[in-house]
């Protein structure tokens, strides 16, 4: 690749306008065999670049530092909105061209929207960078926001809403748990937003976010696969080198969440088969250093048919039909969930009573050695099956760029995870797990 000092001195060759220059910033080993470089315009926008020769492939990933979070009440969605108008119309492309030229391409392209960002991607043959760089900077400053797109895209997501939330047990139930778990800070509206404020939209709604959000300021591009990083940085310079860096927001701090001092629970009457339970637990950020060991946490208890609580209730007590917990990777604290399945007939108090003495057991006691081996074991091999595509790299680089703040600490997590003990997970159980610190979502069957 070049010593990178000389790379930016022949890229900034003659360039005048300071939008267009690049600075180098740094560069990091990623795993054993690979560096991470990261680059910055004069306009702000960030560039990671990770040259991997192992595949003719290349991914082509453009996040967005902006989610459901930078939202206001009233107008909860729009993130979620964006990720749907982006694939219309520009000034330079008519509606449809961007799926017909990747197609032709040969590429994927997709976007995913959360609380804390929204990224769109590609992948697609190493030839067809060009192009994807052309298209991406294209729809980050060219995007036609007029009544007849957003009142189109307005649909699908009413659509989107009613499949995913209105119509559907778990995602009601999770909407709940999130709305009565957090009283001030922005986790509380859905992604996807309330009804109401998506139907409310107007074009001037789209464009003052469109103008506030899309900015070169308030994004980094990650470039991961098998291209020439000259060849690339030219062209990132040539296309998004004209785009003003002064769009972008200044983000402010969302209201604190008061600390909980209580157990929240909550009924939810639906049409379902059998009852079940949502429990969500105060979680640390996903940067905080007790989440390595909470992580852990998730895998000893839900990690699979050998873990403990699958066994307690699906085998042992013949409870529930299913469990599952997860921990929100989010920029600010958020929630440890926890879904049990309940069996026909059988009782919520009885399964949370088992819930509880589980939680209890492992916060003074811990994970057993083999437990604690095994949980390592399976979130090293997860990570390196997400790691094993030009794609996934690109994903992981950007999340940890976005959330962590840093793509290059994408191994500092695989680290951490080794570095947990017992201890630990002890330590974190007894600390989060608690009843007082716990909102509860019982799904009751409808009456019919």
């Amino acid at each position: 690749m070049g010593a990178p000092e000389v790379l930016i001195e022949r890229l900034n060759h003659g360039v005048r306008k300071r939008n267009a220059r690049w600075t180098f910033v740094g560069e990091h080993a990623f795993g054993d065999a690979l560096s991470l470089r990261r680059f910055r315009l004069g306009n702000g926008l960030t560039v990671l670049t990770l040259v991997d020769r192992s595949a003719p492939t290349v991914s082509y990933h453009t996040w967005f530092r902006v989610g459901s979070r930078h939202e206001r009440p009233g107008k909860t969605g729009l993130a979620h909105l964006f990720e749907h108008l982006m694939f219309n119309e520009t000034t330079n492309h008519p509606p449809g061209e961007f799926d017909r030229l990747m197609e032709r391409a040969g590429a994927e392209a997709n976007a995913a929207t959360w609380t804390d960002w929204t990224y769109f991607y590609e992948n697609a043959p190493r030839d067809a960078l060009p192009l994807l760089i052309e298209l991406e900077a294209d729809r980050m400053s060219n995007l036609v926001l007029r009544v007849p797109q957003v009142t189109s895209e307005k649909e699908v997501v009413v659509n989107e809403r009613k499949l995913r939330v209105d119509d559907d047990v778990e995602g009601r139930a999770l909407e709940l748990l999130y709305a009565s778990a957090f009283r001030r800070h922005p986790y509380r509206w859905p992604t996807i937003g309330w009804m109401k404020d998506i139907r409310g939209f107007t074009v001037q709604d789209c464009q003052a976010f469109y103008r506030t959000h899309y900015a070169p300021s308030n994004a980094t591009l990650v470039i991961a696969g098998d291209f020439e990083e000259r060849k690339a940085l030219s062209l990132v310079q040539k296309y998004y080198g004209g785009l003003s860096g002064a769009r972008g927001p200044e983000h402010s701090t969302p209201s604190k969440e008061p600390s909980q001092r209580a157990e929240r629970v909550f009924e939810l009457a639906a049409p379902t088969p059998t009852e079940k339970l949502l429990i969500g637990y105060r979680a640390p950020s996903f940067s905080d250093s007790d989440t390595p060991a909470l992580v852990i946490a998730n895998e000893v208890l839900f990690g699979g048919h050998s873990s403990r609580l699958y066994r307690l209730f699906c085998l042992d007590e013949e409870i529930a039909l299913s469990v599952r917990g997860s921990i929100s990777p989010f920029i600010d604290p958020g929630l440890f969930e926890m879904w049990i399945f309940l069996r026909e007939g059988k009782e919520k108090a009885k399964a949370l009573a088992l819930l509880d003495r589980e939680i209890e057991r492992l916060g003074s006691e811990g994970p057993t050695l083999p437990e604690l081996e095994k949980a390592i074991n399976q979130l090293e091999l997860s990570f390196l099956h997400s790691m094993e595509t030009a794609g996934g790299k690109a994903e992981q680089i950007g999340f940890y760029e976005t959330v962590a703040l840093d793509g290059a600490a994408v191994f500092d997590r695989l680290a951490g995870y080794r570095e947990v003990t017992a201890d630990d997970v002890k330590h974190v159980v007894a600390k989060y797990l608690r009843p007082s610190r716990r909102t509860r979502v019982e799904i009751l069957r409808k009456a019919s």
